[in-house]
């Protein structure tokens, strides 16, 4: 008798797997703490959140481009903002070291 190999027609490959998390999302959390004769020493918190970019976006989340370590467009606004402030403490300066009129 021989053997059979059997093939699954309902399996999915990894790539499809992946499609489908990133497009619903995937949430992991969990909490580690640190006790010490029944004295919580430390508490993290973990939360960690699978989503394609599109997916975040939809829920609100869009952190990434806002940061300046992450976006350059963050790093020029801040550059930008920076540059304004610089400008607003040297006119006051100047206006300080001009000669009261009396």
């Amino acid at each position: 008798m021989a053997e059979q190999i059997l093939k699954s027609t309902t399996g999915e490959s990894l790539a499809d797997i992946l499609e489908r998390v990133l497009d619903k999302g995937v949430v992991i959390a969990g909490d580690i703490q640190i006790k010490l004769a029944d004295v919580e020493l430390l508490t993290i918190k973990i939360r960690l959140l699978i989503a394609s970019v599109d997916k975040a976006k939809e829920m609100g989340i869009d952190w990434w481009e806002h940061d300046s370590y992450l976006s350059t467009k963050a790093r020029e606004v801040e550059a930008e903002k920076e540059k304004d402030e610089l400008a607003k403490k040297i006119e006051a300066l100047e206006a300080k070291l001009e000669p009261k009129k009396i």
